[in-house]
């Protein structure tokens, strides 16, 4: 860990945001900051964020997060993504919502913005109208002999989410892919500003549908965290499993779904089939599917149900007992190997230099779960399960394994859920705080801050996906193009947890 690092940004100025601090610093400290993020390798890049007057960047040196922010007078800062090429997706959005340029940046197209919005900077202090017709897209350009392009979406068949990606082939190999989303742009950010925390806690909960748990407890963190509360044992406990249950019900349905693109479609059926015993179990125990808005800032909304615990065990049980042999027949079928050993490899070089978390990378080496480090209640620190090969086999089978991890940690949370208090009131006052819980994707990082009425005065929710994209477009390269369906389902990166 840089020492030089973490002497500039604890000597700006302290902002009071809890558990992690914030420092402002002016544009020499930004600058020297950016140097010594390029100077360090361990420093992993978390978040690149703004308000309509500073850009904010979470960095994790070793055990420490840091939190830094630099005024940006007329619209400009000094660009991180020489330095972490993980920013650039980052600063895109920050021009396209709240119109600050990164000077430097690798990458000045639009992101978010295709030209339709009616004002442009919609974040900023000053929007503006959008006084041009709609641009059209631009892609990076490849050379040689025999490339073509192969556009494909953004709407697909099927119920997928919209997002286009634009092939450069040669021959049946792929030489670049290049996603392109903003379709789902729902204005989320803007959305939450102004409303109380608990209202704003349902757009929290709703910015990927299928980490709703996680969003919602990352959120509930971050006000937590401003406001200075504790929520009670029994509220992490019940955060805990429905968190663990989601996690358990994104596998099986992600790990199924591999083995269909693969030609597998029993295989599919099979985990279908113990993904809706998880989900009704859910509902049973929580009153919805999901367990969507159940996760509120100062604990939970509901208790766990009289025949929930039962329901609950039931489908667990089901779980543990069918995926070691649902196992067995994947490793005994050579077909399933041909398509996904050596398929789709993301680089551990890649992954660590973009802080990709989740099954994406600790397939490829890099052991990081928010569950664990830096850790929150009420989980026990562990080492989690650490891959190297970084394929689809690698990524197939760490979902695997977390699924046997989320069966044994439910079954313990619901043997021990302690006795006590759902929620605590929240106090109608200022603060400004930081969350961070891993969801079944990665890590879901949330930053609030409240003016002293309780109100959300400035928000941030990123999804693990701004993380995970770049590493899809990376995976597909030198691989054939029938493979994409495969490889894009083994990471499996949300389009609207991306589309603030």
């Amino acid at each position: 860990m840089s020492e030089v690092l973490l002497r500039l940004v604890r000597h700006g100025q302290e902002q009071g945001c809890r558990p992690h601090q914030r420092h402002l610093l002016d544009r020499g400290q930004w600058a020297a900051l950016i140097a010594a993020i390029g100077e360090d390798e361990g420093v992993a890049l978390l978040g690149l964020w703004a308000d309509p007057a500073q850009v904010h960047a979470a960095l994790m040196a070793g055990e420490a997060i840091l939190i830094a922010s630099c005024a940006v007078p007329e619209g400009r800062y000094a660009a991180l993504s020489p330095a972490r090429p993980g920013a650039v997706r980052f600063e895109r959005m920050i021009r396209d919502l709240w119109g600050h340029v990164a000077e430097g940046g690798l990458d000045q197209r639009p992101w978010l913005d295709h030209g339709r919005w009616p004002l442009t900077g919609p974040l900023a202090a000053r929007p503006a109208p959008h006084a041009m017709p709609p641009p059209q897209p631009v892609f990076l350009p490849v050379e040689g002999e025999g490339i073509h392009q192969i556009p494909v979406g953004p709407v697909h068949a099927g119920v997928i989410e919209p997002g286009h990606f634009r092939f450069h082939v040669q021959g049946e190999a792929v030489v670049r892919l290049e996603a392109r989303l903003g379709y789902l742009h729902k204005g989320h950010i803007g959305l939450m500003l102004g409303k109380s925390a608990q209202v704003a806690a349902r757009f929290a909960a709703r910015l990927s549908g299928d980490s709703t748990v996680a969003h919602g407890w990352a959120f509930a963190q971050a006000v937590e965290a401003a406001l200075g509360l504790e929520p009670p044992p029994r509220a992490l406990a019940l955060r805990a499993l429905m968190a663990e249950l989601e996690r358990l019900h994104n596998h099986l349905n992600d790990w199924g779904a591999i083995c269909n693109d693969a030609g597998f479609a029993w295989l599919h059926a099979r985990a279908g089939a113990l993904r809706e015993a998880v989900l009704r179990a859910a509902a049973i125990a929580f009153g919805h599917r999901l367990m969507m808005d159940r996760v509120m800032p100062g604990g939970v909304t509901d208790d766990l149900m009289p025949a929930g615990a039962a329901a609950i065990g039931a489908a667990l049980d089901a779980v543990a007992a069918e995926l070691p042999r649902l196992g067995a027949v994947c490793d005994s079928h050579a077909s399933l190997a041909d398509r996904m050993v050596g398929t789709g490899v993301i680089a551990p070089s890649l992954v660590h230099a973009f802080a990709a978390g989740g099954v994406t990378g600790r397939a490829s080496g890099r052991g990081f779960d928010a569950r664990h480090r830096p850790g929150y209640p009420p989980y026990v620190p562990t080492e989690p399960a650490v891959l190297e090969a970084g394929d689809v086999d690698a990524r197939a089978r760490l979902r695997m394994t977390e699924m046997e991890g989320s069966v044994r940690l439910a079954r313990g949370l619901i043997e021990a859920l302690p006795p006590g208090e759902l929620t605590l009131p929240l106090p109608q006052r200022g603060g400004e705080g930081l969350g961070l819980v891993e969801g079944f994707r990665g890590e879901c990082l949330h930053w609030v801050a409240l003016d002293e009425g309780g109100l959300v005065r400035a928000v941030f929710p990123r999804d693990p996906s701004w993380l995970l994209w770049p590493l899809l477009e990376a995976a597909i390269e030198g691989n054939i193009l029938a493979d994409f369906p495969l490889i894009n389902k083994s990471i499996n990166a949300s389009y609207s947890g991306v589309d603030l």
